[in-house]
């Protein structure tokens, strides 16, 4: 069999590393203003921190050696008040610049992760399931905001603080800091050795968290099917098993942090204790003052604290570095279908003419089994053609063609005499107006629907429109008329309804080029015969192709295309196809001798 294009599915899971945040400073450079300032605050209270305990020596070496004098004491009091009411200000600022580039950065990751997948062909839909998708797109970022807001500032400030504090620390006794830098290796140990099963772990929750996303939204959006088949109890179980492995996954992980963190903190305290009693023993011999064991005390308890902050943080940049690569796989997909580097400029006036030259083509989820075998065929500009035949025919398959969500294996399609290829994909799909068999309705009112596909339309020419289609009359009906929302997926139409909207959607659309998805199939008698007549008068001076399962309602197209297994057998009009016999006649006597009984 021919070669086929290759399938574009998501990258093979990127591994965990710190590495991978790359990505988010990409985001966040682009506020060097904010990002001077929340560093610059946080710079400061980290300092600030720092000389309490200058400030605490100076208490008890000065204030207390004075013995009972208050005005002695109180000086060095006022200065320590200084410093925290200085600390507090500081804070406060590098807490609202960090949390707005949090928030910013989230914001613009999740706008270019959304821009790009919808300009992905649909292959890639085919091999990746949306929902997951979806949910990559707000849980994950959900953690990586947490730790753009959150952890990295913690984590820069505690680093500040803890080289900072072994700086300070000796400058008051370097003995003392020597030994208890013999025990920082120890604390290093864990993290390395825990840190890795914590990633590891923290990637299966996340794609744990992905499929209860997942669950949740194809269950919802199928709530009809689910209790119409009485299958609720048993979804709920499917749904609570979910939840139970990603909460068995969790644990695994909360474990291995609480482990991690208490090997570490009991390995930090464990050498301040240690330390002091060394400490005690030079008070005692005289060789350190009461106010710098106590500075010393302090000094170390803030870089205790500050090491196990660290630890406790090390968990959370992994899980951000594992939604981080789930982030930039997205951003890294690639579509098949693109514009050239110069694209040909599609002939002005537009006139419409479609030509398919020796097409073969096989979808990517389906790579045994050919969908077109050696089609061709043109379309005048102006011309109708119906496309008949059984189920499978390729039938579809023209339209997606024709749209350039896929590209043929072998052979060509040209518009208006400019190959597929050599045209913008997008300047392709803008002569075109499509009708689909399925409609699709957004959670939107009726105006933003009709003119979705011509946002400029003022309101009286999307009436026009829905007049046009015989929808003005229940649109009127609507508690609030043209401006109603429908509900999602438009529930809160009947199917003809929906139908008559994608109508007018494609009257305003005001295209050269018709693609009707028997768009007459979901309405009644009544409104086929005027949504019909509306079409008939759509149609005149377009090219129409038309998908067309019921035989009635192609009689008058100029031309007829009968399909079967990827393959034109039989092209004409409808009495002619008829009297020579065939699929089609077979395919017309079947559907009208159901008409008659």
């Amino acid at each position: 069999m021919a070669s086929r294009p290759p399938k574009p599915p998501l990258p093979p899971p990127a591994e965990r590393k710190l590495s991978r945040l790359k990505l988010l400073w990409r985001f966040a450079r682009a506020y060097p203003v904010q990002l001077a300032c929340a560093l610059a605050a946080l710079g400061i209270a980290a300092l600030t921190t720092l000389a309490i305990p200058q400030g605490l020596k100076m208490v008890v070496d000065n204030g207390f050696a004075r013995g009972s004098d208050p005005a002695a004491i109180t000086p060095y009091f006022a200065g320590l008040l200084g410093l925290t009411a200085f600390l507090g200000a500081a804070t406060a600022v590098r807490f609202f610049f960090v949390s707005w580039i949090g928030e910013r950065v989230v914001a613009d990751l999740r706008k270019a992760v959304q821009t790009h997948l919808i300009g992905l062909d649909p292959v890639f839909f085919e091999t990746n399931r949306p929902a997951e998708i979806a949910s990559r797109i707000t849980s994950d970022t959900a953690i990586i905001e947490q730790v753009v807001g959150t952890s990295a500032s913690l984590a820069l400030r505690n680093t500040v603080m803890g080289i900072g504090g072994i700086g300070y620390m000796f400058w008051v006794s370097p003995k003392l800091t020597l030994l208890m830098l013999l025990v920082i290796p120890l604390t290093m140990g864990p993290i390395l050795l825990l840190g890795r099963r914590v990633r590891d772990i923290s990637r299966t929750s996340q794609d744990r968290v992905a499929d209860i996303g997942t669950m949740v939204s194809e269950v919802l959006g199928a709530i009809r099917i689910v209790q119409a088949f009485t299958q609720e109890g048993r979804e709920a179980a499917r749904f609570g098993a979910a939840v139970e492995r990603s909460f068995d996954t969790a644990k695994r992980r909360i474990r291995l942090r609480a482990t991690m963190t208490a090997l570490v903190i009991s390995l930090v305290f464990g050498a301040i204790t240690l330390v002091l009693w060394r400490g005690a023993l030079d008070v005692i011999d005289g060789t350190l003052s009461g106010g710098a064991i106590a500075a010393f005390v302090f000094a170390a308890a803030i870089v205790a604290g500050a090491f196990g902050t660290l630890t406790e943080v090390y968990g959370d940049f992994m899980r951000a570095a594992g939604a981080s690569g789930r982030m930039e796989e997205l951003l890294n997909a690639r579509p098949l279908i693109r514009a050239p580097d110069q694209p040909t400029a599609l002939p002005q006036p537009p006139h419409g003419r479609l030509e398919f030259s020796h097409v073969r083509f096989h979808y990517p989820s389906k790579p045994d089994v050919a969908a077109l075998k050696d089609f061709t065929l043109t379309v005048e500009p102006g011309e109708t053609v119906a496309v008949v035949g059984p189920s499978g025919a390729g039938k579809s398959t023209l339209f997606q063609l024709v749209q350039r969500f896929y590209d043929p294996e072998a052979g060509s399609l040209a518009l208006d005499g400019v190959a597929y290829t050599a045209a913008d994909p997008q300047g392709i799909r803008q002569r075109l107006a499509v009708v689909p068999q399925e409609t699709v309705i957004f959670a939107a009112s009726a105006l933003e629907n009709i003119r979705y596909g011509r946002p400029e339309a003022t309101e009286a020419q999307v009436w026009a429109a829905a007049e046009a289609a015989h929808a003005d009359q229940f649109l009127k009906e609507l508690p609030e008329g043209i401006h109603s929302l429908l509900g999602e997926s438009g529930t809160r139409l009947s199917g003809g309804q929906r139908q008559r909207l994608a109508i007018a959607r494609a009257i305003l659309r005001d295209a050269p080029v018709l693609l009707l998805d028997e768009a007459t199939s979901a309405l009644d008698a009544e409104s086929e015969r005027l949504v019909q007549a509306a079409l008939d008068e759509l149609m005149k001076n377009r090219t129409t192709l038309v998908i067309a399962h019921r035989l009635a309602t192609v009689r008058n197209a100029d031309r007829i295309v009968v399909m079967d297994k990827g393959r034109i057998v039989a092209t004409g009009t409808h009495d002619s196809l008829l009297a020579a016999g065939g699929l089609y006649a077979r395919l017309a006597k079947l559907q009208f001798d159901q008409i008659a009984a």
